[in-house]
């Protein structure tokens, strides 16, 4: 293979996985978005949505059912989850409700080890075709190509809800002015709980889909975690940048796996994108699209 042929199917599978990762990050910025609380149990959300789908599908449902499945349980999820642990902190220090998501990563990730174990999982038989598809001089796994196809119709939807329905109308105004948009008449309570429930929905497509690639085990709630440095990259309120900062941090990603780990072996594709976002920070603090918030004194 020669340069140019590694460098454009790195680029290539970057792209796709990238539209895994963006997925995922719409769920952290939808989140801190309506309430302004990075949540850090978004990769254990990632799993639980994954652990899911895999559960039905190996009952026998079509894949694409069992991913709706998924979706509607994700729902009720993330709706419990805000009304059990959350609600009643509306108004409490934001680093009071980050601590609580603290807490809910290692409740979600003890659940899951206790309902399905430790052990790799995989989705059998295959969601998607073994053979390659070739495109020119390219060639690529059809897993990745679908699942980017997926991903990139799901943040069309959501992109779509937000921008033309009325809840997600109602969403928005509250994340710009909540106490103006309470004035409204737009319900704060309805606004957070619809916000875990869309990211608990976004975020198990996503680890449903990073199931199908490499396999299923605890690790991928991982990969949740990975996807902070998009969100930091895009903004962390900012649907558009999630998006790009997917895509983004996964080509990066994939370029660092494929010409770094030669010499620094070892897992620096893993640790790139954090050493990325840290760099990044130095010079955008608020990301590429992120409020900048300037306080008078």
């Amino acid at each position: 293979m020669s340069q140019m042929d590694l460098f454009f199917m790195t680029l290539t599978t970057g792209l796709m996985v990238g539209g895994i990762y963006a997925l995922v990050a719409l769920g952290w910025v939808i989140i801190y978005k309506c309430s302004g609380v990075l949540n850090l149990a978004m990769g254990e959300l990632t799993i639980i949505g994954a652990y899911v789908t895999l559960t039905f599908y190996q009952m026998g449902v079509p894949f694409v059912f069992a991913v709706v499945i998924s979706l509607i349980i994700g729902l009720v999820l993330g709706i419990l989850t805000e009304r059990v642990f959350l609600d009643r902190l509306i108004g409490e220090p934001i680093l009071t409700v980050i601590m609580v998501t603290v807490g809910l990563s290692f409740f979600f990730r003890g659940l899951v080890e206790f309902i399905w174990g430790t052990d790799t999982r995989v989705f059998t038989p295959p969601v998607f075709p073994l053979k390659p598809i070739k495109i020119g001089f390219l060639v690529i796994g059809s897993v990745y190509l679908w699942s980017f196809i997926t991903a990139i119709v799901l943040l069309l939807i959501l992109v779509g809800f937000f921008q033309y329905t009325r809840w997600g109308l109602a969403m928005q105004a509250t994340a710009d002015d909540e106490m103006a948009a309470i004035s409204l008449g737009v319900s704060a309570r309805f606004v957070y709980a619809a916000a875990w429930a869309i990211a608990f929905m976004a975020a198990g497509v996503g680890g449903s889909l990073l199931g199908n690639i490499n396999g299923l085990n605890i690790s991928v709630s991982y990969l949740g975690l990975l996807v902070l440095p998009a969100v930091v990259l895009g903004g962390l309120n900012s649907i558009p940048g999630a998006i790009v900062g997917g895509l983004v941090i996964g080509i990066l990603q994939n370029f660092a796996g494929a010409y770094l780990d030669q010499f620094f072996p070892g897992g620096v594709k893993q640790i790139f994108p954090f050493v990325f976002m840290v760099v990044f920070l130095l010079f955008k603090p608020y990301g590429l699209w992120g409020w900048e918030r300037i306080e008078r004194v």
